[in-house]
């Protein structure tokens, strides 16, 4: 599997991959209204941060293009369908800045976001590892949770973006993957993404994430992001903040590999961020119905991010360095 496209746009309408029905299947949909982006958002079957942004602007494109009463309804409807990862309201900004110059202007933005994403990517993983080579001696063994591979993106990848890179250097020895409770993202997404990559891994539940950190078997954690505060507070799925605690207990650095985008200066820390809570059915599955609370993200305190990789720079929160 080469490098996978995640979300395009094709003859006026999206033409997405369908997570849910990964890895068993490769599936395109075809998404032609708003209402049924949002529906794909909700559902998992478009995510990931930077994925979201172009979904966001090419959603954008389209609630300009179709009905002009239902506009507003149908952008607001969007902004809302995933409230923590900043990139979607993001993107649906990149793309409105034009609204003035008419709908034209609106889908070019739109596909500005599209095509820039992949450049944005490749120079981020490309910092990551040359600074994680920088600073670690031998091969390279990585720990990264959830996925932030290029099914997160427009393609290429953020986490998976910097495990690419190492990997080119010939400086990756092996990928531990957390399996990502309640849907298995690292377990259906990123475990696949590293088979086409020709890239040595092994699975473990979330719960022995600390455990593959406690044993020396990673020297290092790279993750995506959702959100960043102005202080390098990282929100990203939920288990990457115990997955820091235990990084930092075992000296093992703790990297984010996310573009600017989804630094949000807006917010000072992660205590003012939405955090989305999904619904309980997710976790339960054919289990009796019980009370839940399925937190889908968590907080990263800045004084345990040893370094934000973007595509432009390297943030050192723990060392009080601000993204913002």
């Amino acid at each position: 599997m080469g490098v996978v496209r995640t979300i395009d746009w094709q003859d006026f309408h999206i033409v997405a991959i369908d997570q849910t029905r990964l890895p068993d299947e490769v599936v395109l949909m075809a998404i032609f209204t708003v209402e049924d982006l949002v529906d794909a958002i909700k559902r998992l079957a478009i995510r990931g941060a930077p994925a979201l942004g172009a979904a966001g602007a090419l959603g954008a494109a389209m609630a300009v293009r179709d009905e002009p009463r239902y506009r507003d309804r149908d952008l607001a409807a969007l902004r809302a369908a995933r409230p923590t990862a900043v990139n979607l309201a993001w993107g649906i900004d990149q793309a409105m800045s034009r609204f003035d110059d008419g709908a034209d202007a609106v889908l070019a933005a739109a596909l500005a976001v599209l095509e820039a994403d992949g450049v944005r990517n490749r120079a981020l993983g490309e910092r990551g590892a040359r600074w994680l080579a920088e600073h670690l001696d031998g091969p390279i063994t990585v720990q990264t949770h959830c996925n932030a591979g290029a099914l997160a993106c427009v393609e290429w990848g953020t986490a998976l973006g910097v495990v690419r890179s190492l990997h080119a250097l010939g400086r990756l020895r092996h990928v531990y993957v957390d399996e990502t409770r309640p849907l298995l993202q690292g377990a259906r997404l990123t475990t696949w993404e590293l088979a086409g990559m020709g890239v040595d891994h092994t699975l473990v539940v979330d719960s022995a994430g600390a455990s593959v950190l406690a044993r020396g078997l990673a020297n290092a954690v790279v993750v995506g992001a959702d959100r960043i505060t102005a202080n390098g507070d990282v929100v990203n799925k939920i288990g990457t903040y115990p997955l820091a605690l235990a990084a930092a207990r075992a000296g093992v650095p703790f990297v984010v590999a996310a573009p600017e985008s989804t630094i949000d200066a807006t917010l000072e820390s992660g205590a003012d961020v939405e955090i989305e809570v999904r619904d309980g059915r997710e976790v339960l599955g054919g289990l009796p119905e019980t009370a839940t609370l399925n937190l889908a993200f968590d907080v990263t305190p800045a004084d345990l991010v040893t370094a934000i990789v973007t595509e432009d720079r390297i943030i050192r929160p723990a060392s009080g360095q601000r993204p913002a």
